[in-house]
């Protein structure tokens, strides 16, 4: 049976007798968790492998563990982490791509150890003084080129962990001077400012194996719709950006978006998702998705594919001294 173009959410830290029944039946390709889902270890542990159970094969199960207010795992289980802007800025220019691959190591290692195999990171969003505080200490810097320098050394990081990276906000979100959760941002650029500076990092990283696309309308590229829902972005994301991945949307329930949930599938479909990300686990939203959203085409299934056979066994690694040598870049801070 072909997977399902989307990717879900579960209510809670275990599956119900409906969630199982759902799940084995609509077969998504993987599913996402947040804080509402994690417990400790052990439970992890259990809720990861009852997904993957559910549909019979080694899904994809990812998470936003970028560190900071992104961070759904966190003590006393696990390490708690600065907002990555504030770690880069704490480590230095000299020190913050070693810092950050650092950090991107032992957030791996946390990841796999309860059978968590993607992390939505790296934020390759380059901040402006105007980018909406949801997001602007999310970002790595001000500097495209850094971003691009900063996030490649995460995604080294996540990669020898065993763990995949999703580069969002395609083609960028640092512009957005409204949170995309509430209201929809639109970005009146030119597409000569874009390439100058938002695109730069995703170019630099277009060989990911996954990206995430951003609910922003450019002027530039398409007043009428936001990237999600745009055959021209999504166009222009797979050309000149030139990233041939796996591309998901940001979550399909988030209000900047207008329309209906189903009305949202479909248009994100349309537009070139290979998939919709629907994030809040509600069981009769996901009946919708599951129904709306459609299940891979050829195309979209060799994408998956290729994406996921990008999983590599962690390499062996030092957890003490990392974190010892990252709280060093960090100048001591016992938070980092």
């Amino acid at each position: 049976m072909r997977a399902g173009a989307y990717i879900l959410g579960c209510a809670g830290p275990a599956l119900g007798p409906e969630e199982r029944r759902f799940f084995a039946e609509a077969q998504p390709f993987g599913f996402i968790l947040f804080a509402r889902n994690v417990e400790d270890p052990d439970q992890l542990r259990r809720l990861t492998g009852d997904l993957r159970s559910t549909l019979g094969r080694d899904a994809p199960i990812l998470i936003d563990q970028e560190g900071g207010r992104v961070q759904r795992m966190g003590p006393p289980h696990w390490r708690q982490y600065l907002p990555p802007l504030d770690q880069t800025q704490a480590a230095g220019p000299a020190a913050a791509a070693r810092a950050m691959y650092l950090r991107a190591r032992l957030i791996a290692a946390e990841l796999h150890a309860v059978g968590i195999d993607v992390n939505c990171t790296p934020t390759c969003d380059v901040a402006r003084p105007e980018t909406h505080p949801f997001l602007r200490n999310r970002c790595y810097s001000d500097d495209p080129d850094t971003v691009a320098r900063l996030a490649r050394a995460v995604v080294d990081g996540q990669t020898a962990g065993g763990v995949l990276s999703v580069m969002k906000h395609i083609p960028g979100h640092g512009a957005a001077q409204v949170d995309s959760h509430h209201d929809l941002p639109q970005v009146g650029l030119s597409l000569d400012d874009l390439r100058a500076r938002d695109f730069v990092p995703f170019r630099a990283l277009n060989d990911l194996p996954f990206a995430m696309t951003s609910h922003i309308v450019y002027d530039a590229l398409d007043p009428e719709n936001p990237a999600t829902f745009s055959s021209r972005v999504i166009g222009m994301i797979r050309g000149e950006i030139g990233f041939q991945g796996f591309l998901m949307s940001d979550d399909i329930s988030m209000q900047a978006l207008s329309g209906d949930l189903a009305a949202r599938c479909t248009g994100a479909r349309a537009a070139g998702c290979d998939a919709v990300l629907h994030c809040n686990g509600d069981l009769a939203e996901m009946q919708v998705v599951a129904g709306h959203a459609g299940s891979f085409s050829d195309p979209e299934a060799l994408r998956a594919a290729a994406a996921l056979s990008c999983r590599e066994t962690p390499d062996l690694v030092d957890i003490g001294a990392a974190e010892a040598e990252l709280m060093t870049l960090v100048e001591g801070r016992a938070d980092g």
